[in-house]
């Protein structure tokens, strides 16, 4: 079976993101140390795998590293359970769908609120580096620009790396390909 293009972009990530260049900034200027790794949405069960794998790779690689895996979906889900909406939201989706849905969680999920939260749960000097995933499955209950654009000012120079699916070509989001989604000019790509 051949090697497609996704398999090499995922084996090139463990190297990165343990690399000394990597965890220091290097190359960066004074830019914010995020990253993209923007795959096929079809490949969602592959990426999901592979950070699975680095879980355990890093850890076996740079033991010192202590590195935070945040579902950006089972978040959601875990702010809504600590207010006591999970129930209700679930009961108004099945009553008046999808868009009361979503209009009604705008203000507990508001992209603000969301990265206060994961930074109060994984205060970014406390790690290495985040990894953020579950961003698909987390639409359209937030959009991956506004968090990102609201995590700046916490994350200082912890590198945050975000599992995209969908494209990034350095000047924009495209969410499962087809989403745009605002201008958002301040991730890298993590590799290429």
């Amino acid at each position: 079976m051949p090697v497609n293009n996704l398999d090499e972009r995922l084996n090139k990530i463990l190297d990165r993101v343990t690399s000394d260049a990597f965890l220091g900034g290097q190359g960066l200027g004074n830019e914010v140390p995020f990253y993209a790794f923007d795959y096929p949405p079809e490949d969602e069960l592959k990426v999901r795998e592979h950070v699975e794998f680095l879980k355990e790779a890093i850890t076996r690689r740079r033991p010192e590293l202590k590195v935070a895996f945040v579902n950006l979906f089972d978040l959601l889900l875990e702010m809504l359970k600590s207010r006591k909406l999970l129930d209700k939201s679930i009961d108004l989706q099945a009553q008046k769908g999808d868009d009361a849905l979503q209009k009604a969680l705008k203000a507990p999920l508001d992209a603000g609120k969301v990265a206060k939260e994961l930074v109060e749960r994984f205060p970014p000097a406390d790690y290495s580096m985040l990894f953020i995933s579950g961003v698909g499955s987390a639409y359209p209950l937030i959009r991956t620009h506004n968090l990102l654009n609201n995590l700046q000012p916490f994350m200082g120079q912890t590198p945050l790396v975000l599992f995209y699916p969908g494209r990034y070509d350095g000047q924009s989001l495209q969410l499962f390909g087809q989403l745009g989604e605002k201008p958002y000019y301040r991730a890298f790509r993590l590799v290429s």
